[in-house]
């Protein structure tokens, strides 16, 4: 049985971007994820030692994304694709990562890029984000 944990609306203040200026100053990157996993066994003991620790995954997420850099959003979802299904016992993971101030002139939205990856994907090689 496949069961879902969200986190949405993790703040992470990271040096990411194509423009020097993006990856010098730094800016506010907003990360939301989905995670499937089995959650009956913490269902049934009431034991965090069971369940998917969301606090863990919150720490890995906000210290992966402020300590690496990547010129591209996609390269930093495609990471934290990775670093979760290789981190955490999840069997699909869905992560949206958004650039809610790009520098584009004339723009008050938000950017933002959306990959769910699963197991199977790992056996890609490690560049390979598609």
């Amino acid at each position: 049985m496949m069961d879902k944990v969200s986190l949405h609306g993790i703040d992470v203040y990271a040096h990411h971007g194509v423009h020097p200026a993006e990856r010098e100053l730094g800016q506010r990157f907003v990360i939301d994820v989905d995670l499937w996993t089995d959650c009956g066994p913490a269902a049934t003991t009431d034991s965090l030692a069971q369940a998917l620790d969301y606090t863990a995954v919150h720490r890995c997420i906000t210290e992966s994304t402020a300590g690496t850099t990547f010129q591209l959003i996609e390269a930093l979802a495609g990471h934290l694709c990775r670093l979760l299904l290789d981190s955490f016992p999840v069997e699909k993971v869905k992560v949206t990562v958004q650039k809610p101030n790009p520098p584009i002139p004339n723009f008050l939205g938000r950017a933002a890029v959306s990959f769910v990856r699963d197991r199977s994907w790992l056996v890609g090689s490690p560049g390979e984000d598609s």
